[in-house]
C-alpha cells in the first residue's frame, strides 16, 4: 500500500533518532532550561536573524496555536482567520476552549487577504455597537495554506501593514513551514518571516521531527510569562530536552553528524530542515506533472508539498485499493477533490508507482 495522506505518517529523521540514542542517558534539567535546548534556540534565532527573539518548544501544532493566540489577545479581542483556517477547520474548538473567539473572513484561494481584513477592522471600527461586539485583535494565517497555497512576500507585508493600522498583532502557524520555505519560487524567507510576524512557529513534527514546534517571539517582550500560560495550557514537556535535541539536529548543516552537533552558525538555507523541505517539494511537483499528463484537473497551483486533485468517485475507489489519500471537499459539479501529501522521507518509487495507477 502507498501512502500519499499525510507528512507524519513516519518517525523521525535518522539523525534525530542517531543523536537522541546517544544522548539517551545524559542527565538534564527539564522544563527547556537544559544545554541542549538553549543550543537549538541559538541556531533557530541564527537563521531567523532574530538574535533576541524569545524561543519556546512546545509537543504539537494545537497546542502551539492555542497557547500563542492566548498569549498575544487582550481579553476583550479575538483572532481573525480565513474561514478556512487551520483553527477554524481542524482544531476541535481548542481556541474557543480558552474563551478566544474566531472571527472569520472569506477566504480567497486558502489565504486571508489584506483588504479584506483591513475592511473588517474598519466597520468594526465604525460600528456603533462595537462596545459590544468582540474586537479583532489578531490576524492568524498558515504558511502554507489549508490549500497548499503560499503568501507571497509582498502579501505578507501587506498584511503587517493591514494590522499596524489596526493595532493587531500578526500570528503565522508554520506547521508546514519548511515546505513553504523550500517551495519553488517562494519569495519569504525565514528572517523576512521573524521581521514581519508577531508570533510564529517552526513545525518540526511534520518536516522530519517525532514531534514539536518551535513558537518564535521576535520580539521577547511579547512572551512575557509564556512560559507560565504554556504551564496553564497543559503544553510543557517535563523532558524539554527531547524538544531541543530534535531542533538542534533539524538546525545544523545538512548532512552534518547526527551525533557531533557543531557550529550553530548555520544559515536557513543550508539547515536539514530546509534540506528536507527540498525533497518533498520536489516529489510533490513530480506528482503534480504527473497527474496532469494523465488528464486530471487540479484543483488549484500548489508549489508546496500538499497536492490536490480533481476524480470522480470511481476513480477515488479504485486508487484506494492501492494508496492512502484523503478526500478534502466535493464540488458543486459533484466531483471530489483529493488531498495528496508527500513528506521528508516519501521514496521516488513510490510516487512512480502511483502515477502507474493513473
Amino acid at each position: 500500500m502507498l501512502h500519499f495522506d499525510s507528512d507524519y505518517l513516519e518517525g523521525a529523521h535518522p539523525a534525530i533518532i542517531e543523536r537522541l540514542a546517544a544522548t539517551n542517558f545524559d542527565q538534564t534539567p527539564g522544563y527547556g532550561v537544559d544545554a541542549v535546548c538553549e543550543s537549538a534556540r541559538a541556531r533557530i534565532r541564527f537563521a531567523c536573524q532574530a538574535p533576541q527573539a524569545a524561543v519556546h518548544f512546545l509537543v504539537g501544532g494545537t497546542q502551539a496555536n492555542a497557547a500563542v493566540i492566548d498569549q498575544l489577545l487582550r481579553p476583550w479581542e479575538g483572532v481573525v482567520s480565513a474561514d478556512t483556517g487551520h483553527i477554524n477547520g481542524h482544531e476541535a474548538g481548542a481556541v474557543e476552549a480558552h474563551g478566544r473567539k474566531i472571527l472569520q473572513i472569506p477566504h480567497r484561494n486558502g489565504k486571508l487577504d489584506a483588504a479584506d481584513l483591513r475592511a473588517y477592522c474598519a466597520a468594526w471600527a465604525e460600528g456603533e455597537s462595537r462596545d459590544h461586539v468582540v474586537a479583532p485583535g489578531v490576524a492568524y494565517i498558515s504558511q502554507p495554506t489549508e490549500y497548499g497555497t503560499l503568501y507571497s512576500l509582498d502579501e505578507l507585508e501587506a498584511l503587517r501593514a493591514a494590522c499596524d493600522e489596526f493595532g493587531l498583532r500578526l500570528f503565522v502557524d508554520g506547521a508546514r513551514l519548511g515546505y513553504a520555505l523550500a517551495a519553488a519560487g517562494a519569495t519569504m524567507t525565514l528572517p523576512d518571516l521573524a521581521r514581519l510576524a508577531d508570533a510564529f512557529y517552526i513545525g518540526g513534527t511534520k518536516v522530519g521531527a517525532l514531534f514539536g514546534e518551535a513558537v518564535v517571539f521576535p520580539d521577547p517582550q511579547l512572551a512575557d510569562h509564556f512560559f507560565t500560560l504554556m504551564k496553564k495550557h497543559g503544553a510543557v514537556l517535563a523532558k524539554g530536552r527531547m524538544l531541543g535535541v530534535q531542533f538542534d539536529v533539524l538546525f545544523e548543516e545538512d548532512g552534518a553528524d547526527g551525533c557531533a552537533g557543531g557550529t550553530p552558525q548555520v544559515p536557513a538555507e543550508r539547515t536539514r530542515y530546509l534540506a528536507n523541505g527540498r525533497h518533498a517539494i520536489g516529489l510533490a511537483q513530480k506528482l503534480a506533472a504527473g497527474f496532469r499528463a494523465a488528464g486530471y484537473e487540479l484543483a488549484m497551483e500548489s508549489p508546496t508539498n500538499q497536492q490536490f486533485v480533481v476524480m470522480d468517485d470511481a476513480d477515488v475507489e479504485r486508487l484506494r485499493q492501492h494508496a492512502t489519500f484523503e478526500v478534502w471537499e466535493r464540488r458543486a459539479d459533484g466531483r471530489l477533490v483529493v488531498r495528496f501529501v508527500t513528506s521528508w522521507t516519501t521514496r521516488e518509487e513510490a510516487v512512480d508507482e502511483l502515477l502507474a495507477l493513473l
